[in-house]
């Protein structure tokens, strides 16, 4: 994993479990939301793969601290998604905007953020 991950890397379990799921979910969403400024860019797959790698270690202490098995099982859906964008460094605006709905979507309180990416994409 690259530099840019030593952040989430250093984030225990324990300060996870602290944020609501509600902001564990939009910090995931505020690190794919970052991989947008690479989106369709060949020339930078290592920032879209730093995104995604800082994406799949949020997504993975989510899933260590929550107990809910169908809440996990959504975001571990959701990772294999990331993970298989993480593999082919490949990615076009629509999939990204729809893999974050689809995030977005998990807690009704991040939803609310839905209708801020119909007007961004404009």
């Amino acid at each position: 994993m690259s530099k840019s991950t030593g952040q989430h890397r250093q984030l225990s379990p324990e300060r996870w479990a602290a944020f609501s799921l509600d902001r564990q979910i939009l910090m995931i969403a505020n690190e794919w939301h970052r991989a947008a400024r690479f989106v369709g860019d060949p020339d930078n797959p290592p920032g879209l793969r730093a995104c995604c790698e800082r994406a799949l270690r949020l997504v993975d202490l989510t899933v260590e601290v929550n107990e809910h098995s169908g809440l996990r099982r959504e975001l571990l859906r959701w990772r294999e998604l990331v993970g298989a964008i993480y593999i082919s460094a490949s990615l076009s605006p629509e999939a990204h905007r729809s893999a974050l709905r689809v995030l977005l979507q998990l807690h009704p309180a991040a939803a609310r953020q839905i209708p801020h990416l119909a007007e961004a994409g404009r």
